[in-house]
């Protein structure tokens, strides 16, 4: 068969993508956040209560985890990390899950989870981790204040994340590994908060784990902004009842992404199907019109049509334009 030269066009951009990553990772990577040493935590039974009681119990169990690595990352000598971790232990902030080892994985909650109506799971794209985790909070304290009182934000941070500039940007491997996980995290939490509304928000590389751990969970919606792709050419390909939204601001970059996917013999490269494209089958709300990390920008369009979407305030005709 012969190639249109549309094809080879983003073929090659993706590959000179790939090799550019290639180059550039044993630069950046000589620090890895991952050699910073912590102890592995404490093994607690699934949450299967969300009372005050039962919360609180959780969030003292991963505030004591917190402290050990605090105490472990000074001892290592990385007053960063230290600091970090310091902020938070602050007994004014709550965490579901918290291991600080290979550059950390958390589950933060913002807003009063026992009493939550509406629940937003947040699922962050590249160069998320314990030093760079601010943005990724900035954004879930921004959303969960949008939403107001009944509803509660979670901050999911379950895998390591891809760099930005790297070659696992560019393949499902870190997605098949995190999607599990999720995909666990949110069933736990659906069955412990069974009459919440949940919705599965998905940023950047986040939306390829979404796809991957979105089959059987029990969410009204999966919210696609800033993708890359999801790893399929439809939203039948995700196997869930939940609808399936899609956004993108005018000024994110990632619209220049190419929308391929190629086997290689050692990887497959790239994911597939826009997103926004109609073809897809989601259904798009109007992002406005910032960049790749303004999605939860206080003010922004794409927050307050985020927050119309958690909240379930969309109509099936103004959906389609939220």
């Amino acid at each position: 068969m012969v190639s249109r030269p549309h094809d080879s066009r983003l073929r090659r951009t993706l590959l000179a993508t790939l090799v550019t990553a290639s180059v550039a990772v044993p630069v950046s990577g000589a620090a890895r956040p991952a050699a910073v040493p912590a102890p592995a935590p404490a093994v607690l039974a699934p949450l299967r209560a969300t009372t005050p009681a039962a919360l609180d119990e959780r969030y003292a169990a991963r505030r004591d985890g917190i402290r050990a690595a605090e105490r472990m990352a000074a001892g290592h000598g990385d007053r960063r990390r230290a600091a970090v971790l310091r902020a938070m232990a602050d007994p004014a902030r709550h965490f579901l899950a918290f291991d600080g080892r290979d550059g950390g994985r958390t589950a933060e909650v913002f807003g009063d989870l026992s009493q939550a109506e509406r629940i937003a799971v947040l699922v962050p794209g590249s160069d998320t981790g314990l030093d760079r985790y601010e943005r990724f909070r900035t954004g879930a304290r921004a959303l969960q204040q949008a939403l107001g009182s009944g509803a509660a934000v979670v901050a999911w941070l379950g895998y390591p994340t891809p760099g930005t500039v790297s070659p696992e940007v560019l393949t499902p491997a870190l997605a098949d590994d995190a999607a599990p996980r999720l995909h666990t995290f949110v069933r736990e939490l659906s069955a412990a908060k069974p009459a919440a509304r949940t919705s599965l928000l998905c940023h950047s590389y986040g939306s390829v784990v979404c796809a991957r751990a979105a089959p059987g969970l029990r969410v009204a919606d999966i919210v696609l902004y800033g993708s890359p792709g999801t790893g399929v050419d439809h939203v039948g390909r995700f196997h869930t009842r939940a609808t399936v939204w899609a956004g993108r601001g005018a000024d994110d970059w990632i619209a220049d992404v190419p929308h391929v996917r190629l086997q290689l013999p050692f990887a497959t490269l790239g994911f597939g199907a826009d997103p926004v494209s109609k073809g897809f089958g989601a259904r798009v709300f109007d992002a406005g019109a910032g960049g790749h990390s303004d999605y939860l920008k206080p003010g922004s369009v794409s927050l307050r049509n985020i927050a119309l979407i958690v909240s379930g305030e969309t109509g099936s005709e103004e959906g389609r334009h939220a």
